[in-house]
């Protein structure tokens, strides 16, 4: 498509993550011998303006809140000149490094995080995804099977998609989805009827906002499965719902709701599909989809 992918977004993201708990005062939370980490329960993001080949990018953040054992978090990827280009709300928990298990925040952290105190600006808001806590997921493989979700992946956890905690990192549930997500919308994306004689425009695809649900952290070996599909359209953007899963058990690993758009690869802008391609994605929207 020509701009940064959204796994590499998620990767840079998490690399900043890692430099604020620094200034949280937890130096080793993504270190092999570190007691305690940040385990990534909900991540939203919004893709504000494209990183093209080379582009210099540094992030800017804090804390927008802080519970008993969890933080709500602000990252923003930012281009050279202080321009917005992603951002990201990440709800972790404070827990074990080798278990996950939770625990709550010592004194001296509540005071480090009480300096890196920020709010969320309209920029970084959610905009067409809710945010709402979930409650219960409603991913399974059963209900993919019974409502025909597009099978976009299926393998096995590889060593090289682990962190040092032995579990998959975050970029790498995005990283499956963008692989596969091509079975899903087919060769070409949509775009507007072109006119008599017209060129037609060349047509990728993008997206504008995601929120990912992690509901378990799949180790080497473990298998996963990631099914896909429509939830609703309109002529700019059409909702979309990846669910990773363990083919196994049934049980889901990850649970995702993205926006997407068509994007016009030689003006770099978004553009409405045709009246046809939307009553198509309608008629394959699947009633109930969610994360």
């Amino acid at each position: 498509m020509g701009h940064l992918n959204v796994r590499f977004w998620v990767a840079k993201a998490m690399e900043a993550l890692a430099g604020l708990t620094r200034l949280m005062g937890m130096p080793d939370a993504f270190a092999r011998g570190g007691g305690a980490t940040l385990v990534i329960r909900d991540l939203h993001m919004r893709f504000l303006r494209e990183a093209r080949a080379g582009a210099c990018l540094w992030a800017s953040g804090g804390i927008v809140a802080l519970g008993e054992a969890d933080a709500d978090i602000l990252v923003v990827l930012r281009h050279a000149d202080g321009a917005p280009a992603a951002t990201f709300r990440i709800r972790a928990g404070h827990a074990t490094a080798s278990d996950l298990r939770p625990f709550p925040w010592p004194a001296r952290i509540r005071t480090a995080c009480a300096a890196l105190a920020t709010e969320v600006p309209d920029f970084a808001a959610p905009r067409s995804i809710d945010l709402s806590p979930l409650q219960e997921t409603r991913a399974s493989l059963g209900f993919a099977e019974a409502h025909g979700m597009t099978r976009i992946g299926l393998g096995t956890v590889r060593a090289d998609e682990l962190d040092v905690f032995g579990r998959m990192r975050p970029e790498m549930f995005i990283g499956r989805v963008s692989d596969g997500v091509g079975r899903l919308f087919g060769p070409t994306r949509p775009g507007p009827d072109a006119a008599s004689g017209e060129t037609p425009l060349r047509i990728g695809g993008a997206v504008l906002e995601y929120r990912v649900i992690h509901h378990g952290w799949p180790v080497a070996g473990e298998h996963v499965e990631v099914r896909s599909g429509f939830a609703d359209c309109t002529a700019r953007t059409r909702r979309v719902f990846h669910w990773m899963l363990d083919p196994v058990s049934g049980k889901p690993w990850a649970s995702a709701e993205a926006v997407v758009i068509s994007f016009d690869l030689d003006a770099r802008k978004v553009v409405d599909i045709s009246e046809a391609a939307q009553a198509e994605y309608r008629r394959l929207a699947i009633p109930g989809l969610g994360l």
